[in-house]
C-alpha cells in the first residue's frame, strides 16, 4: 500500500511495531519523533524518517512501538510565506490523525514558526511575507501523540430514533453536570457524569431523544484568548479531530492512561444507548485552532503542509470564511479525506449517532471559494456506508461571501433553521417589546406561520424536496442570549469576555419586558427571577414583568415543541437558566455558563410544562409528521396533516387578514385523517391586551377540549381544562398560547370528567396581564 487512497493515515500499531502515514505535500522531510521520559519532565526523542510516496504521502514503519507511545513530527521543507509555505523543523507537531492526545499548551514564542517579540508574542514585522523562521523548538510545550487501538463500539445499540420522533437538546459536556448535586463531584463536567443515572433520568423524563454536544474533539486556545488569560470553554477550536478532548475524562481515566480516556468516552456514548438516548456531535472542521498564519502558532497542519490544508490568498495569507483567522480548503482531496476519516472514526469507535457540522458552508468551498451543494465532502458524506447510517446536520451559514445558505444542503442533511429562531421570536418578543413602547411594529403573524408548519420555502419543492424532517427548530442555541434572558434583556452584557462588549450578536429580537435584568442583579429585593409568592416585599411592577417573562419563555418553547420539523432544547431552558445576559460566553467556564439544578417552584413548574409540551408532541402525530402540511382543500397525501386557518372570530383566514399589520391571533386546525391519532387546534394569540377568541365551527366537531394553555403557570399531571362548545366566544390571555383537541360530542370525550387544575391555577389568565408599561 502506497497511495493515500489505501494508506491509513497517523500511527497505527502492527504486529511487528507500528506504521506510520502522513500527507505533507511540500516537505523535504519528514520524521516520526518517539518520545520517551528523560526522567527530568522532558522528552528524549527517538527520530526516524518516512519515505516519500507519490501524491505527497510519507510512510515509514515504527518497528517495537507500542500501544502507549508518545509521539511527534518534525517537517522539514521551504519557509516561503508568500506561498503559504511555513515549515520549521524545530517545531514538533501533532499528527492530525493521532487518536489520543496527551500534555496541554504551555504559551511561548516556541509555538510560533515565526519570529515573534514581547510577552504577548507579536509578530517582529508586520508584513507576512517577510516574517522569518523562527527556529526555536517547541518541544515540551506542545500537546503530543499516543499510539493506541481505536475502540469499537457496538453499532447494533445504537437506538437509530427516526427524524420524527427526534427531539435534540444540545449541552455543553462539561456545563450540563458541573454543578449537579446529584452527580458525584469525581465526576461532575466528564463523560462519565454525562452517563450518571440522574442526568439521564432527567433527560429520559424531560422527553428528549439525541443529546447534542458542544466540542468534544481536542482542544486548543487561540493566540487571542491565550493573550487575555482566557481559555475556549466552548470548544470550537480544534486540535485533534480524532481524539477526544483529555479534560472530558475521569480524573481516573486521565491517571490510568489514553487508552482509559477512550474507554470512557465509547462507554459514556453507550449508556446513553442503553437510556434510548441518540449522541450527536458538534464538529468543527471548517478552521483549527492555529488562527491566522501571521498570527498564530504552528502546532499542527501549518508546519505539516500550511499550502496544502488551508485557504489562501496569492500572498500567502489566510482566506478566512469563519471569522476564526483560517479556513481549511475543501477542494483539496488531504482536506475532504480528514473529515471523512475523522467522522468514520467517531462512528465506528465511539458508537455516535450524528454531526452537527459548524459553519458547514465552508466545507462546500471548493477552490474558487464558492459554496456548490454538490461539493465533494457534502457528496462524499451522504454516500458513504458509515455516514449515511447516521444523522447530519449542519450549520448553514458562515462568513464567507454568499455565506448564508439554509435550505441549500444537499440530501441527506437537516440544517439549524435559523428563520424559526427569528420568526418565533419576532413574533413573541421584539414585536411586543417594539410596540409596548409605541413604535412602529407590523405583525409577524405571517412569518410565524410559515415556520411553525414546517418552512416549505427553504426545504420543500424542487429536486432538494427534504421536508420538515430538514428544519432543525430552535428559539436559542449555545451562541445567544437563554430562553429566559431572551425575555429579560434588550442588549447584550458580555462584559466579562474582555472585549468591551463587542463580540456576540447585536441582533438578539428579545424584549425585557419593560425593565433590563432579571430582578435582584442589580440589588432589588425580589432575588434573581423572584416567585410571585415570595414572602420579602417586591415591587409589583416586578412581579407583573417576571410573570409575564415566564409565559413568554412558554409560548416559545410551546411554539417550538408544537410545530412541524425537529426542535431543538437547549440545556437549561427548561429550567429558566440565566446568564446575566451575556449572549458569548464561549471563553466564561464559570458559573455564567454552568447549568444550575438548584431550582426555585417557578423552575419546577416550567420543567414540568416542558415535559407536557414534548409529552403531547410524542402522543400526537399530527404534531411531528414526516410530510409538510397542506391545505384542507387541497388533495390529501398520506402522512401529511391538513391545515385549516382561522380569525379570531373563527372565520376563515382571509389574504387580507394576514397582511394586517394589527390582526396577531390566529387558530389552525391540524387534521389526522392522513397522519392517524387525533385532530389539534392551536391558537397563538399575540396581542398585547386579554381578549376573547371564537372557536371556529367545523363539521363533526361540537366542541374544543383544552389540552395546554401558557396563560398557565402550570397543569398538574393529566389535568385538563374546560370543553368548550363550537362557536362559544372564550376569554383568552394576552401573548398566550392554547392547544385545544377538537371532540365530535361530549359523549365521545375520552376525558369528559375534567380534573381541575391546582390550587391557585386556573385556565383563564393567572397572572398579572397587562403588558404596556
Amino acid at each position: 500500500m502506497t497511495s493515500a487512497e489505501t494508506t491509513a493515515l497517523g500511527v497505527h500499531p502492527t504486529p511487528a511495531g507500528a506504521r506510520a502515514a502522513v500527507v505533507a505535500s511540500h516537505a523535504d522531510a519528514v520524521h516520526v519523533c518517539l518520545l520517551d521520559d528523560d526522567g527530568a519532565g522532558g522528552w528524549a526523542e527517538r527520530r526516524v524518517p518516512l519515505t516519500r510516496r507519490p501524491g505527497g504521502l510519507w510512510t515509514g514503519e515504527l518497528p517495537g512501538v507500542r500501544a502507549g507511545q508518545r509521539y511527534g513530527l518534525r517537517v522539514d521543507g521551504p519557509w516561503d510565506p508568500r506561498a503559504g509555505l511555513r515549515h520549521d523543523p524545530a517545531k514538533l507537531l501533532l499528527d492530525p490523525h493521532a487518536l489520543a492526545v496527551e500534555g496541554e499548551l504551555r504559551w511561548g514564542p516556541e509555538l510560533f514558526a515565526h519570529e515573534v517579540d514581547g510577552p504577548q508574542w507579536l509578530p517582529r514585522t508586520g508584513d507576512p511575507a517577510a516574517q522569518r523562521r523562527s527556529g526555536l523548538d517547541s518541544a515540551g510545550s506542545v500537546p503530543v501523540g499516543v499510539v493506541v487501538e481505536a475502540p469499537v463500539a457496538d453499532q447494533a445499540a445504537r437506538p437509530r430514533t427516526p427524524w420524527s420522533r427526534t427531539v435534540v437538546y444540545e449541552a455543553h459536556l462539561r456545563g450540563l453536570t458541573q454543578r449537579h448535586p446529584d452527580v458525584p463531584p469525581e465526576l461532575r463536567g466528564t463523560w462519565a457524569g454525562l452517563a450518571h443515572p440522574a442526568v439521564l433520568e432527567h433527560l429520559t423524563r424531560l422527553g428528549v431523544t439525541a443529546v447534542e454536544l458542544l466540542p468534544v474533539q481536542a482542544v486548543g486556545n487561540e493566540v487571542s484568548l491565550a493573550r487575555r488569560g482566557q481559555a475556549n470553554y466552548w470548544g470550537y477550536s480544534t486540535l485533534s479531530w480524532f481524539a477526544p478532548e483529555p479534560r472530558y475524562a475521569s480524573a481516573a481515566a486521565r491517571a490510568a492512561g489514553p487508552a482509559a480516556v477512550l474507554a470512557e468516552v465509547r462507554d459514556a456514548v453507550a449508556a446513553l444507548h442503553a437510556a434510548g438516548l441518540e449522541v450527536l456531535l458538534d464538529v468543527v472542521y471548517n478552521h483549527s485552532c492555529e488562527g491566522h498564519a501571521h498570527d498564530g502558532p504552528s502546532l499542527s497542519l501549518r508546519g505539516i503542509d500550511s499550502a496544502g490544508y488551508y485557504r489562501l490568498d496569492g500572498s500567502g495569507r489566510d482566506v478566512d470564511s469563519t471569522g476564526c483567522g483560517n479556513s481549511l480548503d475543501f477542494g483539496r482531496p488531504q482536506c475532504v479525506r480528514l473529515a471523512m476519516d475523522s467522522l468514520r472514526h467517531w462512528v465506528t469507535a465511539f458508537g455516535v449517532d450524528g454531526f452537527r457540522f459548524d459553519l458547514a458552508p465552508t466545507l462546500g468551498r471548493g477552490l474558487d471559494g464558492a459554496y456548490r451543494p454538490d461539493a465533494p465532502l457534502l457528496l462524499a458524506m451522504g454516500a458513504d456506508p458509515v455516514l449515511s447510517d447516521v444523522k447530519l446536520v449542519s450549520e448553514p451559514w458562515d462568513l464567507g461571501p454568499d455565506g448564508w445558505r439554509t435550505g441549500d444542503f444537499p440530501q441527506p442533511f437537516a440544517e439549524w433553521n435559523d428563520r424559526f429562531r427569528d420568526g418565533a421570536r419576532e413574533f413573541w418578543l421584539a414585536v411586543p417589546g417594539r410596540a409596548s413602547r409605541g413604535e412602529p411594529t407590523g405583525s409577524g403573524l405571517g412569518e410565524l406561520a410559515l415556520r411553525l408548519t414546517g418552512s416549505a420555502d427553504l426545504f420543500g419543492g424542487g429536486p432538494n424536496d427534504r421536508g420538515p424532517m430538514a428544519s432543525v427548530s430552535f428559539v436559542t442555541a449555545h451562541d445567544g442570549f437563554t430562553l429566559a434572558d431572551a425575555c429579560a434583556f434588550d442588549h447584550k452584557h458580555n462584559l466579562a469576555n474582555g472585549e468591551d462588549n463587542r463580540d456576540g450578536t447585536d441582533s438578539n429580537r428579545s424584549w425585557n419586558h419593560g425593565m433590563e435584568g432579571w430582578p435582584g442583579e442589580g440589588g432589588t429585593a425580589a432575588g434573581p427571577l423572584a416567585d410571585l409568592d415570595d414572602a420579602h416585599p417586591v415591587d409589583p411592577d416586578e412581579l407583573m414583568v417576571t410573570a409575564l417573562r415566564r409565559r413568554s419563555m412558554r409560548n416559545l418553547l410551546a411554539t417550538l415543541v408544537l410545530s412541524a420539523g425537529v426542535p431543538m432544547i437547549t440545556a437549561g431552558d427548561e429550567l429558566g437558566r440565566s446568564q446575566g445576559g451575556n449572549n458569548n460566553p464561549y471563553c466564561l467556564d464559570d458559573e455564567t455558563s454552568w447549568v444550575d439544578w438548584h431550582l426555585a417552584p417557578w423552575q419546577e413548574h416550567l420543567l414540568e410544562t416542558t415535559r407536557q409540551l414534548l409529552a403531547l408532541r410524542a402522543a400526537h402525530p399530527v404534531l411531528h409528521a414526516e410530510q409538510p402540511p397542506r391545505p384542507a382543500r387541497a388533495a390529501a397525501v398520506p402522512g401529511a396533516p391538513q391545515l385549516t386557518w382561522w380569525d379570531a372570530e373563527g372565520g376563515p383566514m382571509d389574504p387580507e387578514d394576514w397582511q394586517d399589520p394589527q390582526n396577531r391571533t390566529v387558530q389552525v386546525h391540524l387534521g389526522a385523517a392522513q397522519t392517524g391519532g387525533e385532530d389539534l387546534l392551536l391558537v397563538l394569540a399575540g396581542d398585547l391586551d386579554d381578549g376573547d377568541l371564537v372557536l371556529p365551527p367545523q363539521a363533526g366537531v361540537a366542541g374544543y377540549r383544552l389540552l395546554w394553555d401558557s396563560a398557565v403557570e402550570r397543569y398538574p399531571a393529566g389535568a385538563l381544562g374546560a370543553l368548550d362548545a363550537v362557536g362559544t366566544k372564550v376569554p383568552v390571555s394576552a401573548l398566550s398560547t392554547r392547544l385545544y383537541r377538537p371532540v365530535a360530542s361530549p359523549q365521545d370525550d375520552a376525558d369528559a370528567d375534567e380534573v381541575e387544575p391546582a390550587e391557585g391555577q386556573t385556565t383563564a389568565p393567572s397572572e398579572p396581564t397587562t403588558a404596556r408599561r
